[in-house]
């Protein structure tokens, strides 16, 4: 028999070996990475899964950040976003412990303010605006140095400054490519409060 009619008699089966030290007779799955039958790559992926969890959509959204992405794990689902374990319930006596102070951008016609909030979302309620340009983490400090730093375009001495490049470019610096500001502060605020659990 030619070399050539040896290589197509050869029949390849799963690499797997069986006890005692037989190779498993399924052939390996159609398109597979590895020359795993059917099973085995099911087995394989049911390992990795208890390992390494499982990403999905959480059944419902996160209580700590909102996020609709999770982890599964046999144990049971972790929010993908801030690992707040699905199930746990906030203790209502740490609501005020998830304080996360921030320094605000707000947009109002051609205008910008520069203020801070250990509440924005009531704070925000209070002021007229007709857009939440981005959330810093920090507090009266920060907020200050801000102040300072674009001094330049303050409008008299208030928080509002016009809007200029240096303003811009700084606030697109802490946006990140985020759409939303607020999912950011959500996420600010779950992790602190898994710092506290």
């Amino acid at each position: 028999m030619s070399q050539v009619g040896r290589s197509v008699a050869a029949v390849i089966t799963c690499a797997i070996v069986l006890e005692p030290g037989r190779p498993c007779p399924e052939p390996p799955a159609v398109g597979a990475p590895l020359n795993l039958c059917r099973q085995h790559l099911l087995d394989a992926h049911d390992w990795v899964a208890d390992e390494l969890g499982v990403t999905d959509l959480l059944p419902s959204p996160c209580v700590a950040c909102g996020s609709r992405l999770g982890v599964r794990y046999p144990s049971g689902w972790l929010c993908a976003v801030c690992e707040w374990r699905v199930g746990d319930v906030p203790d209502p006596d740490d609501a005020a412990a998830v304080r996360v102070d921030v320094v605000y951008y707000l947009r109002f016609r051609d205008r910008i303010k520069i203020g801070t909030s250990g509440n924005p979302r009531q704070r925000l309620a209070t002021l007229r605006h007709d857009e939440v340009l981005a959330f810093e983490r920090g507090d009266r400090s920060l907020e200050q140095r801000r102040h300072a730093q674009f001094a330049d375009h303050r409008l008299e001495r208030t928080e509002w400054f016009a809007v200029n490049d240096a303003l811009t470019a700084h606030i697109d610096v802490l946006r990140g490519g985020a759409d939303d500001p607020w999912s950011q502060y959500a996420l600010w605020r779950s992790q602190r409060l898994a710092l506290l659990t």
